[in-house]
């Protein structure tokens, strides 16, 4: 298999190394991804099981997903000065080891300090997954192994609400934490054997404040996403915009800031970045807008929902390796503006769908629209890591986690912003209207990513000719 082939002039680990060393990363990252997806559905058995309201059982997910966006940008820091190897393992250990507790937890309060501890080493984990996979595979590879870690995150979406329905069903939701355990475990002997630094990490002291303030930032901005349509709450808002202005300052003025500011001089790696976020701004809106479609307009199940939305990622299965290989031959920049278009056009029929469509039809349009985001979304990884010195790999990682994060979270945030202003009368009409609203907007979103990633185009295009 050419992913494992020795060439000369290779960089990364030997050919015989590699799979082992992606086995451990893909199986701690399909962890991370699984148990992040599954949980939800588990929410109302875990409320009645420890005796909460479904206000407390919502921090049961709410303690994982903002322990992981708060430390993203740390972790990312972290491994420059402490190296990939360690920053995995401990990382790795630290989620297994949270997964055993979280299905020990006897109380809701224990079970969200657990889940707090599983989102700090499921943190450490994702936000150097990418650059570790840059390390590991030569430099000719890079678009066809993150095309396999695109495939790997879509199926382990795809099939979580379904193995965590069916533990759910047979033996409760402390199962759901249980199957972290042995591939946890498995991963971690993996990454002892064959995970390790290619090169010396930095002696750069930590910038502590940098730290704090990017998740104070962080943390603020979740909230005040996931809030916004609640009145208020604008002090999460000020709150974001303190820390954030506080840290740009600190980016210019330490001697040694928490991320290196030369890094988005680079116009194709900020304006990857920037894309990325708008293309998950638009997809988070259309995963919380269609259930909303499907359920009170269409009147479809929940179980026939999730298998409506079956059909996003097996888009995303079937052409995100075929990308990422594309991605190492042609113009990344231009696959993944391609890409974008493909989606920006499925998203507008998703908008157009009529009432009371068939399923059919529904599930084609779901399917490009995966296709579409298959196609843009490993050759777009590409060019961010592509475009900053090796160095700075674990940098551009943890850029690349923390724009997909508020991507989603400021989707979430634009539908209860337009049901709670568009959808006032309570009549079907009314919800019906503002999910198209909703999701007419994630046209948009996605629409301006098109033109975001235009820009990169022109900008690779140009350097092509000096």
């Amino acid at each position: 298999m050419e992913l494992f082939e020795d060439r000369p002039g290779d960089d990364g680990l030997r050919g015989r190394e590699r799979a082992p060393a992606m086995m451990a990363l893909m199986m701690a990252t399909a962890m991370v991804v699984f148990d992040g997806s599954a949980i939800n559905i588990a929410l109302p058995q875990m409320a009645t099981s420890l005796r909460v309201t479904p206000q407390m059982a919502v921090w049961f997910a709410n303690g994982y997903l903002l322990s992981v966006a708060m430390t993203l940008a740390i972790f990312a820091a972290l491994s420059r000065r402490l190296g990939f190897r360690p920053l995995f393992l401990s990382g790795l250990a630290v989620f297994t080891l949270a997964s055993l507790g979280c299905s020990l937890a006897p109380d809701a309060p224990v079970l969200v300090a657990m889940r707090v501890l599983q989102g700090l080493g499921g943190a450490a984990v994702v936000s150097i997954g990418p650059a570790i996979l840059r390390s590991v595979f030569p430099s000719r590879l890079l678009g066809s192994i993150l095309g396999l870690n695109a495939l790997l995150i879509a199926a382990s979406t795809a099939i979580a609400p379904i193995i965590g329905g069916t533990l759910l069903d047979a033996w409760g939701w402390r199962w759901i934490f249980v199957l972290n355990v042995i591939p946890g475990a498995a991963a971690l002997g993996l990454g002892v054997g064959f995970v390790r630094d290619l090169q010396t990490p930095a002696r750069d002291p930590f910038d502590a404040v940098g730290g704090m303030l990017s998740a104070v930032l962080v943390g603020a901005l979740v909230l005040a996403t996931n809030r916004t349509a609640q009145p208020g709450d604008g002090g999460y808002v000020v709150l974001a915009a303190l820390a954030g202005a506080g840290f740009i300052w600190r980016l210019y003025s330490a001697e040694e800031p928490l991320l290196p500011p030369a890094m988005f001089n680079s116009v194709r790696f900020s304006a990857a970045a920037l894309t990325s976020m708008m293309a998950f701004v638009g997809q988070g809106i259309t995963f919380v807008a269609l259930p909303f479609l499907f359920q009170r307009a269409y009147g479809y199940s929940a179980l026939e929902t999730a298998l409506l939305f079956m059909p996003w990622p097996v888009g995303i299965v079937l052409v995100a390796p075929h990308a990422g290989r594309l991605a190492d031959r042609y113009s990344p920049a231009t696959i993944s503006t391609l890409g974008l278009v493909v989606l920006v056009a499925a998203l507008a029929s998703l908008a157009l769908l009529p009432s009371g469509d068939g399923v059919w039809d529904i599930a084609v349009r779901c399917f490009f629209c995966g296709a579409g985001f298959g196609v843009f979304q490993s050759p777009n990884n590409r060019e961010m890591l592509s475009n900053v010195a090796r160095e700075n790999s674990g940098y551009a990682s943890g850029v690349l986690a923390i724009v997909r994060t508020f991507g989603q979270c400021l989707g979430l945030a634009i539908v209860g912003i337009v049901l709670n202003v568009s959808a006032q009368g309570g009549t079907q009409a009314a919800l019906l209207g503002s999910v198209r609203w909703s999701l007419w907007i994630a046209v948009a979103a996605t629409a301006l990513a098109t033109v975001l990633s235009l820009v990169r185009v022109r900008a690779a295009s140009l350097a092509a000719c000096e």
